[in-house]
């Protein structure tokens, strides 16, 4: 993983634009009404929201534009790989439930990997209205942000797609899966 603070080549900025414009394009259900020169003249001038999106890109995420939020005046970026990103699985819930672990530990928490990419982990809400635009993780599943309650008690929560249907399911924290990873949000 990249440090937080390195910046993109220029040729690697134009390589990802131009991924991010043909995705973008191809995707028209996903954003109806929203315009890429607009999203794109944000990404311009914001290296680490185009750092945190290779990041999203070369871990297998396919990120694309899902929304605009109208109160803030950003676009919603969100993993749309039809499966949960390969680069991101096999890892557990947070820094805790990774401490905790006496052996046979993952690399790495979903938690930590998304403050790493400068992304976050979606909601419950926020995977089931991404469901809405396709179908997606029908053979994978994914974390998402687990409410304190649960987690205080050493539960974390994943969604997946089954039978044309979102589930929620918990979990230990501390569990990881090969076919368990997470699906990121980016402000921009």
């Amino acid at each position: 993983m990249k440090s937080e603070n390195q910046e993109l080549s220029l040729q690697r900025s134009e390589e990802l634009l131009a991924i991010l414009e043909t995705r973008f394009t191809k995707n028209m259900n996903r954003h109806q009404d929203l315009k890429w020169d607009k999203v794109q003249a944000k990404l311009e001038v914001d290296a680490e929201k185009l750092r945190s999106l290779n990041e999203m890109e070369i871990t297998g995420g396919e990120p694309d534009v899902i929304g605009f939020d109208n109160g803030t005046g950003e676009y919603l970026f969100c993993d749309c790989s039809v499966e949960s990103p390969k680069g991101r699985r096999s890892i557990c819930y947070d820094r805790e439930a990774l401490e905790s672990r006496k052996e046979h530990k993952p690399e790495n928490s979903a938690i930590d990997l998304a403050a790493s990419m400068g992304i976050e982990l979606l909601t419950e809400e926020q995977y089931r209205q991404l469901q809405k635009l396709g179908s997606f993780d029908t053979k994978t599943s994914s974390w998402v942000k687990t409410p304190s309650n649960i987690r205080k008690l050493g539960g974390a929560l994943f969604c997946d797609r089954r039978y044309d249907t979102v589930f929620v399911y918990h979990n230990g924290a501390g569990s990881y899966y090969a076919s368990r990873g997470f699906r990121g949000l980016l402000r921009v």
